[in-house]
């Protein structure tokens, strides 16, 4: 079995970190890549989409739906929105 590997990101100006195996940190990675996001700007976007579930869950539920072809995330709007 795998061990958590421990990224830390600035949230709405609160340090967190997101623990996550190393396979799921590579698909966010391929994400991030996919959508020319940094990783710390992906979890930002992963925050603001997550509605009420957990962070690493919410990176964990994106990281299959993307395996499994459902690229929606990426149509998402970007966080934060940008001035029209």
């Amino acid at each position: 079995m795998s061990s958590l590997a421990k990224r830390s990101v600035l949230l709405s100006g609160h340090a967190t970190s997101v623990a996550l195996e190393p396979e799921f940190w590579a698909v966010l990675d391929a994400i991030g890549a996919e959508l020319n996001l940094g990783r710390a700007a992906l979890l930002i976007r992963i925050d603001a989409w997550r509605g009420r579930r957990p962070l690493a869950s919410a990176c964990r539920v994106l990281a299959l739906q993307w395996a499994g072809g459902d690229h929606s995330f990426a149509g998402t709007e970007t966080w934060p929105p940008t001035a029209a």
